[in-house]
C-alpha cells in the first residue's frame, strides 16, 4: 500500500511539473520567413510550421517579417497562434529597411521574444477606412476594438501597452532604436546570427511554463513556404491578382473572335480561376470587377460591330476606373489594413495594351475569318463547272480542272451542261444549270 501511495504522489508531482518541462532544448530552432501583405496564406503558413515545430520538439521558432500589413481576420489569427503557442516564439522585423507596420504591429508584440535590426521601423496602425470617407460612429468603433486589441496583446506580453494604443489611435511609428527604448520590443538584432547569441540564455514566461533558452549552437531549420502557399502568396499580390484578370479578358477576347474551345479559351480560363483565388486574399470592390466585365462586354461588341473605334475607346472608361477602385472597397474591412492599390503604370500598360491587342490582332484574326475558304471543297462555292454525266439528281461534274461528285438541286440536268456550285452536302457539291442561276439573279435585280 505505502508503494502505491508512493507511486500516485511521483505521478501527480510529474504532472504538475510537466508545465515547466514543456520545452526541452535539445530540437532545432525553427525559422519561417513572412513577406509582403497579411492574408490567410499566411495565417495557414504559420499555425502549419507552429504544428511541424511542436512535433520536432523545437527550442523556439523564429518569425522573420517584412509586412505594410493585410487583412483583419489573417491578422488576428496569426495573433491568436502566437498567443497560444506551446513553444517560445520571436518574431524579428528584418531585413535593413524592412517595416512591421499596420497588422505587422499586431503579430510583432504578440511574440514571447520581439526584435528588430537596425534601419527597420514598427507601428502605424491606425483603421484604414478603404475606399473612401466613413463616419465618425464607425471610424470610432474601428478605432476601439483595434486599440483594445493592441492594448491586451500589449499587456499580455508586457510591453508598453501605453505606446501600442497611441500607435492605432495616433498612427504613430518609430525606430528599432526608439522601440527598443520605449519597451516596444526587448532586442535590436543585428542578423540572425546576432539574434541567436542574444537569445541564448533568456528566460521565457508564458501559460505553458518558464524555459531558459538555449540557442548558442543549437541546429536551425528553415521551412519555407511549400510551393502551393508560395504560389498562393505570389498571386494574392494586387497587381499580379489584376494582370491576371486583365490576360483572362484579353484571352476570352482571342476566343470570341475565334470560337472554339482552344489555347486562349483555356488559358483565358485559367488565368480568370486563379485571379478569383487571389481576390479571395484581398480588400476586393466588386464594383470594380463589375466594372472591368463591363469594359470586356463593350470591347466584345467593338469587335463584331462596325463601330469598334467608339466603342473600344468608350469600353477603356469602366476598365480605367474598374481597374482603380478594384481594390479600395466602399466599405471598410480590416482595422490593420494596408494601401493596397493597382499601379497606375500597369493600369496605363494594360489600357493600352488593349488598344493595340483589339484594333490589330483580334480584327485581323476577325477579317481572315470573314475571307472565303482557301482550300476544301468550300472554296468551290459560286464557282462554275461542267457536267461530265447525267445528273439523277446525281452525278460527277468537273469544276476547276477536278473532277467531283454532285448532287443537282433542280431535275434535267444533262452531261455537257454548264452549272455553278452553290453549296456543299457531305463530300458532294450541289449544283444548279447556269441559266438558271442567271435568271434568278435578274428576277432579284428586277425586284429590287
Amino acid at each position: 500500500m505505502k508503494r502505491l501511495l508512493s507511486l500516485i504522489l511521483l505521478a501527480l508531482l510529474l504532472l504538475t511539473g510537466l508545465p515547466a518541462l514543456a520545452q526541452p532544448n535539445e530540437g532545432p530552432i525553427v525559422v519561417i520567413e513572412v513577406q509582403g501583405v497579411i492574408n490567410p496564406l499566411t495565417a495557414r503558413y504559420l499555425d502549419r510550421t507552429l504544428r511541424l515545430a511542436e512535433q520536432r520538439a523545437a527550442r523556439v521558432v523564429v518569425l522573420l517579417l517584412d509586412t505594410p500589413g493585410g487583412l483583419e481576420s489573417a491578422m488576428r489569427e496569426m495573433v491568436q497562434a502566437l498567443l497560444e503557442s506551446p513553444l517560445p516564439t520571436v518574431v524579428y522585423v528584418t531585413p535593413r529597411g524592412a517595416r512591421a507596420t499596420s497588422a505587422g504591429l499586431f503579430i510583432t508584440l504578440a511574440a514571447d521574444v520581439a526584435a528588430m535590426a537596425p534601419a527597420t521601423h514598427i507601428g502605424a496602425a491606425h483603421p484604414v477606412p478603404l475606399g473612401g470617407e466613413i463616419g465618425e460612429t464607425m471610424e470610432e468603433k474601428m478605432t476601439s476594438d483595434a486599440a483594445a486589441l493592441m492594448r491586451s496583446v500589449a499587456v499580455a506580453r508586457g510591453r508598453n501597452a501605453e505606446w501600442a494604443e497611441r500607435a492605432v489611435r495616433d498612427n504613430l511609428s518609430v525606430t528599432a532604436d526608439e522601440a527598443l527604448e520605449q519597451g516596444i520590443i526587448d532586442l535590436v538584432a543585428q542578423d540572425l546570427d546576432d539574434l541567436l547569441r542574444q537569445l541564448d540564455g533568456r528566460r521565457i514566461t508564458a501559460a505553458w511554463g518558464t524555459v531558459v533558452l538555449h540557442t548558442a549552437g543549437a541546429p536551425v531549420e528553415r521551412q519555407p513556404m511549400n510551393l502551393i502557399e508560395q504560389f498562393m502568396h505570389i498571386i494574392s499580390d494586387p497587381n499580379i491578382a489584376y494582370l491576371l484578370l486583365s490576360i483572362g479578358a484579353l484571352c476570352l477576347m482571342a476566343e470570341l473572335a475565334e470560337p472554339g474551345l482552344s489555347v486562349p479559351g483555356i488559358a483565358g480560363a485559367v488565368c480568370f480561376l486563379l485571379a478569383f483565388m487571389a481576390l479571395g486574399s484581398l480588400p476586393v470592390n466588386w464594383v470594380g470587377v463589375a466594372l472591368l466585365a463591363l469594359a470586356v462586354v463593350l470591347f466584345a461588341v467593338g469587335l463584331f460591330t462596325e463601330t469598334e473605334a467608339i466603342v473600344t475607346v468608350a469600353g477603356l472608361v469602366p476598365f480605367i476606373l474598374g481597374s482603380l477602385l478594384l481594390f479600395s472597397p466602399f466599405t471598410p474591412t480590416s482595422p490593420a489594413a494596408p494601401d493596397l492599390r493597382v499601379s497606375p503604370w500597369l493600369i496605363g500598360a494594360m489600357s493600352l495594351g488593349i488598344l493595340a491587342f483589339s484594333f490589330v490582332v483580334l480584327r485581323a484574326i476577325i477579317a481572315a475569318n470573314r475571307l472565303p475558304p482557301q482550300s476544301g471543297a468550300e472554296r468551290l462555292v459560286g464557282r462554275h463547272g461542267v457536267t461530265s454525266t447525267d445528273l439523277t439528281p446525281e452525278g460527277q461534274v468537273r469544276v476547276e480542272l477536278e473532277d467531283w461528285s454532285a448532287m443537282a438541286v433542280e431535275e434535267g440536268i444533262r452531261a455537257g451542261e454548264p452549272v455553278r456550285v452553290v453549296g456543299i452536302a457531305g463530300v458532294r457539291l450541289r449544283v444548279a444549270r447556269v441559266e438558271t442561276q442567271e435568271k434568278e439573279l435578274d428576277q432579284n435585280q428586277g425586284g429590287a
